[in-house]
Formats: structure tokens, C-alpha cells, sequence
């Protein structure tokens, strides 16, 4: 158990492996969806890309153009297979001389392992910085009066990034005001106190409901080499650059952009189902066996059911609608909370 559980474990988090799974109360925390919540996002891992030669490493290897990361900002970006399927989704940010990728904490060995492939001579080193690098997630109505509360400042636009002496503070996209707050162990007991006052403790899956709702994907060992970029929404996301240049997959990318529609898309739905629908589970239309797509990411909902982020075709999403079904269970459709071109 890492220090970072030992002390929330005196908050009354409940732990599964890495995971902060509830803090004894899961029925309420799911109900608070709408009001102040805080986590500890235990299940996400940093990686630090360090060395003169970092910037230019991984402007060949990511989707979204690395040069634009200046300290005060954020941005997704994919990596991808030479086929241009995505291996990873990474939320990058450049912090004082180095830069931060933070991923799903089970793909973090092998993203390590693949990125040290492709160093070479290149002067980057690449560290995982997990145990040293906590991240905290807080959103809610008063989410942004806490951290000023706090921190005399807090980030105002989605993906602004604010580095202080004891803290970096992100602002996530979406309409629910959502923070990170990146710290590291020696300042966890302050910060936590000082935040979770009046506000729900919460685990991992109310905070994954919150990003369904942002509509934010996520790549998981289950959906690896599934998905182009676009079939996750990454460019409504803001998470591809068309002009960056060359990088892995790059073709492939730009071919789907520049040659005609996306097919393939990802949409927010309701599903109502005993067990939880998992990442990489077939979607197909009512009565058939034939796959028109797959769930990318689910949580629990506030009031029964899953809320659920589903990748498809876009034209049984727009002709089949009523009779889509995951698991023997239709699903209901969500309204997106932003345009795809």
C-alpha cells in the first residue's frame, strides 16, 4: 500500500488493487454527481519525458503538436500503431523543464517499454512518476472557490494549466466545472483536508461518470489497436493537429480526415443492465448478432444503470437508433457535449 492509500484509508477509502473504489457509502457518492465531489485518481499514471531532445521525440510519436505545450496549457493526444490505431490516450502537459503524459496506470509498462523502443539516440529519458506525482480530481459547483479558497487561484478555461509552489492545478473541458490537482506526497494531507471540507468523498467510478459525461474516452488494455483516433472523437477534443507533420500513424490519421467522413464515432448512451457493461463489449443491432461497434468506457449511473461511451457506425446511429443493443439491453442515446464534424 502506497502512502498516498494509507492516509485516505484513515479518510475511509476502500481500495481494489490502485483503484479508490468508494469511501464506504457507494449509493450516496453516486448521487452527488451534481453537487461537490473530490478523489484521489489512483488508477491513472504519470510519465515524465525528460532530455533536450523530449520535445522533438514526441512530436514524432503523438497525434497533437507537443511544441504548443508552453506550461500554462493542456491538451489529448493519441499514440497510435503504424496502422494508426490508438495505443494509448495521454493527457500531456509541460511542467518546468519536462513533460508530463498521464495514462491509464495498467497500460503504463507497456507504453513505457514501447516509447524507450523508439528513443534510440535521442537524448530522452522517460520516468514513471507515479508513486512520486499524486493527482487529485475535484469538481462541483464550488469546485473553483475551494481552489482560490486554497491556492489564491484557480484555472478559468478548459485545459489551462496554473503551476504553483505546492500544486499544479488543470482545468479539464466539459460544462460540470472538473479539476486535477497534481501534488506530491508531503503536501496530500493539507491539500486533501482543505478541499474534502463539505465535499463528498467519492471513488473511481463517480469520477469516470463525470468523464463519460465530458464525453472523454479512454484506451484501456481491452480496446488497444481498436480505435483511429477520430472513432474516439479525438479531434472534436481538440486532441489531433492536421499540420504538425510526420509521426506513427500519421497516414492513416490524415487519410480519414482529409478523404472524406468519419464513419465511425462515439456516442454518450443509457444502458440498463444488472452487471456493468466493460470496455471492448460488442454493440450490435436488436436481434442480431452482427457488431456495429463497441462500449469505450462505462460507469454507474446516479439512478441505476450504466452510463456508457460507445463506439460506431454512424449510420446505424443514424438510421437504427431505437434498436441499438449492448448485452441484450437497448440502449438509450445522450446528447453529445460537443459538435463532430
Amino acid at each position: 500500500m502506497t502512502q498516498m492509500q494509507t492516509f485516505l484509508s484513515t479518510q475511509g477509502a476502500i481500495f481494489e488493487g490502485d483503484a479508490l473504489i468508494h469511501f464506504g457509502n457507494p449509493n450516496i457518492e453516486r448521487q452527488a454527481t451534481d453537487k461537490d465531489i473530490i478523489t484521489a485518481l489512483s488508477h491513472m499514471a504519470i510519465l515524465e519525458i525528460d532530455g533536450e531532445d523530449a520535445i522533438t521525440f514526441l512530436q514524432g510519436q503523438l497525434t497533437n503538436d507537443i511544441k504548443q505545450l508552453n506550461g500554462t496549457n493542456s491538451q489529448y493526444s493519441g499514440y497510435c500503431n503504424p496502422k494508426g490505431r490508438l495505443l494509448a490516450l495521454f493527457l500531456a502537459f509541460a511542467h518546468q523543464d519536462h513533460l508530463h503524459l498521464q495514462l491509464p496506470l495498467c497500460l503504463t509498462e507497456a507504453i513505457s517499454k514501447r516509447l524507450r523502443m523508439y528513443v534510440m539516440r535521442s537524448k530522452v529519458t522517460i520516468k514513471d512518476k507515479s508513486d512520486q506525482i499524486i493527482s487529485l480530481g475535484i469538481a462541483g459547483p464550488n469546485a473553483e472557490s475551494k481552489l482560490k479558497a486554497l491556492f489564491n487561484v484557480a484555472p478559468k478555461a478548459a485545459y489551462e494549466l496554473i503551476t504553483l509552489e505546492d500544486a499544479t492545478l488543470l482545468r479539464l473541458p466539459g460544462d460540470f466545472p472538473r479539476y486535477q490537482v497534481f501534488t506530491h506526497q508531503v503536501n496530500l494531507e493539507r491539500i486533501w483536508q482543505a478541499l474534502s471540507s463539505d465535499t463528498q468523498k467519492v471513488g473511481k467510478g463517480v469520477w469516470d461518470y463525470l468523464e463519460i459525461q465530458a464525453g472523454i474516452p479512454e484506451i484501456t488494455t481491452a480496446t488497444q489497436e481498436a480505435f483511429v483516433p477520430q472513432m474516439v472523437n479525438l479531434d472534436a477534443l481538440d486532441g489531433i493537429n492536421f499540420k504538425k507533420g510526420c509521426y506513427t500513424g500519421q497516414e492513416i490519421v490524415a487519410r480519414t480526415h482529409y478523404l472524406g467522413k468519419v464513419k465511425r464515432r462515439t456516442q454518450i448512451a443509457h444502458i440498463d443492465l444488472e452487471d456493468q457493461p466493460m470496455a471492448g463489449d460488442i454493440v450490435t443491432l436488436k436481434n442480431t448478432e452482427e457488431a456495429i461497434g463497441q462500449i469505450v468506457r462505462s460507469a454507474v449511473a446516479p439512478n441505476g444503470g450504466f452510463d456508457v461511451l460507445v463506439e460506431m457506425r454512424l449510420e446505424n446511429f443514424e438510421s437504427d437508433k431505437d434498436s441499438i443493443s449492448c448485452n441484450g439491453s437497448l440502449l438509450a442515446f445522450k446528447t453529445l457535449p460537443y459538435p463532430l464534424n
